[in-house]
């Protein structure tokens, strides 16, 4: 029986005070912990919960999962949004199909399935057989089939899995003749690709942790060789530079093997570039292509003969494509640097593919390895596109556009022709033609024009009252591409607007917009994400009250930084996984990684910057904050949930007695920095949006 409307539309104004009064937050005891940062003392009373293996941190995290899962289970319509959010992402979802041999390799979902499972058929047309199902791997589904590499003749497969969302992986040996695995097994791998050459493969991996395996800090990255067959204590070591422990050391091959490429970052110190190397087959030392790490990026894409194509962003801040002859050392020009940023780069079938944003939309061409342009290849329309990779024998390509109202879609580009078809399109419960995206252009504080996109149900009246989610990121040179989400639809279709801000500190215009958002001009992130909801509101999609904030790990750290500087711009916010407390970061797994978009504490001038808007440190206490739902998980060793422990635990502190809002962190088990399965993912999803209406009085139609 359905309630009268008035009566409802009260019952939802009044409940998020309701629920607020029964809120009473663990007490988070505090200790004397003082810091000093060049000269300045900065107190860390949450220090303890740092320790992810203490039964006090354990016993505060399930007091905060009882207060904040007895408040999301007080909001009706929780369990019918789940169940529409399960419907509509009940469909079939394929990868796009590679080729070994006469065998096409491909990933499938059913819909509601965990974990996607690995198949693969003779030819295009043939009947696909299962290579391996990661759902049957966990009583609860939350091991992850990370990577899955083919030797070059197709007679075997080193694949690696991570279990409950951890960066950590294991790689086990497979004969394709059999589907049986060898008795190999390799730990201890993070960072790390798996490049074949001849009877094994390289990989890079860390000395086992002392102390906690999943906030440890991991120091002196190293490359081995296993050869099929051996123990993992039998395996060579082919790289380390103890000189330097902060630095990722990483080997692909190329696809002929001919070269194994080496590839050195030291972001710990602030470098946002590598060096490169190379080695020959059969050859006992890597040679150099860029000796030194500096600021500029190398990525080899293939060779042609003794020719390494690489893909640099040296002296080219949009990236361009050069050679490097191996026999001589010399370098040449292949394709100049655009006005467009250059966003990926693949060799297939004798030519050599390139996408380019345009405007945060993608525009991809067909090149011959000399560089020369030989034809644009016309997508569906304005949206993403990924893929284009191959072997050099290949006749047609792969690749995948999307949008936000454009699912995912397979196309087949047929290389002589010079045409695209659709290999494989999915089926979406919900009309395209019911929805619109507009991009904009606003003005930041600074001036700057920021694009963003908005996508809502057709038909919206502007009159401020629409709940309106705008989600952002802004760093490490990532851009935030318009794609399509059918965990976003529910949102969409209860009169929701979903704004993505493509904020400096991405790559969305090349390495100059990533300057702008990063180290002592990260404010202008900030800046950026505040004058998104400002517009927001200007344009009156919504008014303060029916905005959200959204955002994940550097995202989480965004949405962190908003709320202490505009704490009345929105109604809700949601840091995800974030990066909250800025002078220790770099103390825990591979956070010192993140110094060259950051910078560190231990840099007086890059401390001072850093202090200014470290989400931890600038809680103010009788603010009125939005209504906050932190998310975090146990499993995360990326972003160590600490940082999110140590946040909320300030937040109710300070915050606590003096806000009307709710003030929440939702802590998952079992999973990492992103949700470890699809159960979880569509449970937090449905525990946002639910808080986020919750909090803002909307009416549901469900």
């Amino acid at each position: 029986m359905k309630r009268p409307i008035g009566i409802f539309t009260i019952t939802l104004i009044m409940a998020p005070f309701f629920l607020m009064a029964q809120l009473k937050y663990p007490t988070t005891r505090m200790v004397e912990q003082k810091d000093n940062y060049h000269g300045t003392t900065v107190v860390d009373p949450y220090r303890w919960l740092e320790d992810d293996r203490s039964a006090e941190t354990a016993e505060w995290v399930k007091q905060q999962n009882q207060v904040t899962f007895g408040y999301l289970e007080k909001i009706p319509y929780r369990e019918a949004l789940k169940k529409r959010l399960e419907k509509i992402y009940n469909y079939a979802k394929y990868s796009a199909p590679s080729r070994k041999g006469e065998w096409y390799y491909f990933y499938k979902n059913d819909g509601l399935q965990n974990q996607s499972v690995l198949y693969r058929q003779k030819g295009l047309n043939g009947t696909p057989e299962e290579i391996l199902d990661p759902n049957k791997l966990s009583t609860d589904a939350t091991t992850r089939l990370a990577q899955f590499h083919l030797s070059r003749d197709g007679k075997y497969a080193a694949y690696a899995l991570s279990k409950g969302g951890s960066d950590w992986q294991e790689i086990f040996i497979m004969d394709m003749s059999t589907k049986q695995n060898l008795s190999d097994k390799i730990e201890w791998v993070k960072v790390s690709g798996i490049a074949w050459q001849g009877d094994g493969f390289y990989y890079s991996r860390y000395p086992k942790p002392d102390g906690s395996a999943l906030a440890a800090k991991n120091e002196n990255h190293q490359v081995f060789f296993h050869k099929l067959g051996t123990s993992q204590s039998a395996d060579a070591l082919v790289y380390e530079d103890k000189a330097n422990p902060q630095r990722f050391h990483t080997v692909s091959t190329t696809e002929d093997e001919q070269f194994a490429i080496l590839n050195v970052s030291d972001r710990g110190k602030g470098k946002d570039g590598n060096a490169l190397f190379y080695k020959e087959m059969g050859g006992k030392t890597f040679k150099p292509v860029v000796r030194e790490v500096t600021d500029f990026s190398y990525g080899v894409i293939e060779n042609v003969g003794k020719t390494l194509l690489i893909q640099t962003n040296k002296d080219a801040k949009n990236e361009k494509i050069e050679s490097f002859n191996t026999a001589d050392g010399s370098w040449k020009s292949i394709v100049a640097e655009k006005t467009e940023p250059l966003q990926s780069s693949n060799v297939a079938g004798g030519k050599l593919f390139l996408t380019y944003m345009k405007d945060v939309t993608t525009r991809a061409y067909v090149y011959d390895l000399k560089g020369k342009l030989e034809n644009e290849i016309k997508l569906p329309g304005l949206g993403t596109a990924s893929g284009f990779g191959g072997n050099a024998d290949d006749k047609s390509v792969f690749y995948t556009f999307t949008s936000f109202n454009y699912p995912s879609t397979i196309f087949s580009y047929d290389i002589a022709a010079r045409q695209s078809s659709v290999f494989r399109s999915p089926e979406v419960d919900f009309k395209a033609t019911d929805f619109e995206t507009k991009q904009v252009f606003y003005p930041s504080k600074d001036g700057t024009k920021i694009p963003m996109f908005i996508v809502y149900k057709k038909g919206i009246e502007l009159n401020g009252q629409n709940p309106t989610l705008l989600y952002g990121y802004g760093g490490f040179n990532i851009s935030m591409n318009p794609a399509f989400s059918p965990l976003l639809i529910p949102f969409l279709e209860q009169g929701g607007v979903f704004a993505q801000a493509n904020l400096r500190g991405g790559s969305e215009y090349g390495e100059k917009w990533h300057e702008q958002g990063m180290k002592l001009k990260k404010q202008n992130v900030f800046d950026d994400f505040i004058a998104a909801g400002e517009y927001l509101i200007a344009q009156k999609y919504c008014d303060n009250a029916h905005l959200a904030i959204r955002g994940g790990s550097n995202g989480g750290l965004l949405v962190g930084a908003v709320m202490n500087q505009r704490p009345e711009l929105a109604r809700v916010a949601i840091p995800q996984v974030g990066v909250m407390d800025m002078l220790r970061f770099q103390k825990f797994t591979i956070g010192w990684n993140w110094i060259a978009d950051y910078g560190s504490a231990d840099n007086a001038d890059e401390f001072k910057a850093l202090y200014a808007y470290s989400p931890l440190h600038n809680i103010k206490e009788g603010v009125d904050y939005p209504a906050t739902l932190i998310t975090t998980a146990d499993h995360d060793d990326r972003v160590v949930p600490a940082h999110s422990f140590k946040y909320a635990a300030m937040l109710q502190a300070k915050a606590g007695k003096s806000s009307t809002n709710p003030l929440l962190i939702r802590i998952d088990t079992n999973s990492g920095h992103g949700a470890s399965n699809t159960a979880k993912n569509i449970e937090q999803t449905a525990d946002i949006y639910a808080f986020i209406w919750w909090n803002m009085g909307t009416v549901l139609n469900l």
